[in-house]
């Protein structure tokens, strides 16, 4: 599936509650990873995590602030704003296109492409198994429109912040305004532990 997206771009997919309370919580280490260099590869993934991170705490700082003035509805308001600038300011500091996706959107154009699907299948099959969530990530180089590129993706596991806005039962007003902004919406009715989606980020390795 092709995006149009802009040179330098940072792609905000499936901007969530999830994905930032999560991210803290994660306990990073070494996941799957194929093609290259180990080391040269680690070093990569190290970077994209640190991006990551950089990413998830000024969206965090966004949504607490958002919460405590007007509750899970206001904050709902910042995913669908102020990410994608947050977003676009990361995107320019890293010079990669870093974002999230799921296989349960709630914004339909950030869906997965093919690489990333299998991914995230792949990630649901290993936690299906009893892998911890936390652990799974993935990482490897791979083609992308004819270049080759390093990618990055992290899995988000459901926490039990998410299930404010991602739950199987959502406050009246919350509901009606993810409807609202999100008429498409797929990313309700999610359980603690289950995937919410990854982090996804693509270094290109050429011009």
């Amino acid at each position: 599936m092709s995006r149009t997206i802009p040179s330098v771009v940072f792609t905000v997919v499936a901007i969530s509650l999830s994905a930032v309370f999560s991210y803290e919580a994660v306990a990073m280490r070494a996941g799957s990873h194929a093609g290259g260099p180990d080391g040269a590869l680690a070093e990569r993934a190290a970077k994209s995590r640190a991006a990551v991170k950089t990413f998830a705490k000024r969206l965090k700082g966004e949504l607490v602030a958002a919460i405590k003035s007007g509750g899970p509805v206001a904050a709902i308001g910042v995913c669908n704003s102020a990410a994608p600038a947050i977003a676009h300011e990361t995107s320019e500091a890293t010079g990669w296109r870093v974002g999230r996706t799921a296989l349960k959107l709630r914004n339909p154009a950030n869906a997965p492409d093919d690489w990333e699907r299998k991914v995230l299948e792949r990630f649901e099959a290993e936690i299906a198994r009893g892998t911890d969530p936390k652990t799974l990530e993935h990482y490897e180089v791979a083609t992308l429109d004819g270049k080759r590129v390093f990618r990055y993706m992290k899995a988000i596991p459901v926490a039990k912040p998410c299930l404010t806005c991602h739950g199987a039962k959502l406050e009246p007003k919350l509901a009606a305004r993810i409807k609202a902004l999100y008429p498409e919406d797929q990313a309700t009715g999610f359980s603690l532990g289950q995937l919410r989606g990854a982090f996804t980020i693509v270094q290109p390795l050429e011009k």
